[in-house]
């Protein structure tokens, strides 16, 4: 009988219709796959992200858009989110209040690694990767802040979102690896 080697790379694939329930689909069936992969100390970050990223899909096109995961080495895995519009999104810069083009912020600032490919007509892919930490205890703050986020999409309504959206983001912004200039940046842009 043989048996599967942890590190082995794994993939999974969801088709998401273009629905507003479908970030609330990709967060659950991220989450599983990283507790089902022993990989749940970044799975606050990934939902985080790949919510962000389903979004935006969901906001700015009109069609479907997939997710797909790649577990790598057993320590890394790589978030991808396809949808219709061949059209790269980009990075905007402004003030906390503002709610449009932060989550590719996010992105630059809470990823290992990060990018995005075109398919002429067919579309365009965002990526990012993480690494999970060895031995780095999660932050607390980030538990607290995601399930109340989580809880505020599914339950509240989009100002208890947003609310819950921008608590997640100022605690990052404030907390974890993004300096005090971040704003104030304009190179970066997709």
């Amino acid at each position: 009988m043989a048996t599967v080697s942890p590190s082995q790379p794994w993939t999974y694939t969801l088709e998401l219709p273009h629905d507003p329930r479908s970030p609330g689909v990709a967060r659950l069936a991220l989450r599983a796959v990283l507790d089902t992969h022993g990989m749940g100390e970044i799975a606050e970050t990934a939902t985080l992200l790949a919510s962000e990223l389903v979004t935006n899909a969901y906001v700015h096109t009109k069609g479907p858009c997939s997710l797909r995961l790649r577990g790598r080495q057993g320590e890394r895995v790589r978030v991808t989110v396809w949808d219709t519009s061949p059209v790269l999104p980009s990075e905007r810069r402004g003030g906390a209040d503002r709610e449009d083009g932060r989550g590719l912020w996010l992105v630059r600032e809470c990823a290992d690694d990060w990018g995005n490919s075109t398919c002429h007509r067919e579309g365009k892919s965002l990526w990012f990767e993480l690494m999970c930490p060895v031995g780095k205890p999660a932050c607390g703050e980030c538990a607290v802040l995601g399930a109340a986020q989580r809880r505020a999409v599914d339950e509240g309504g989009r100002r208890r979102a947003v609310d819950a959206t921008d608590a997640v983001r100022r605690h990052v912004r404030d907390v974890h690896r993004v300096p005090a200039d971040a704003d104030a940046d304009t190179d970066g842009e997709w």
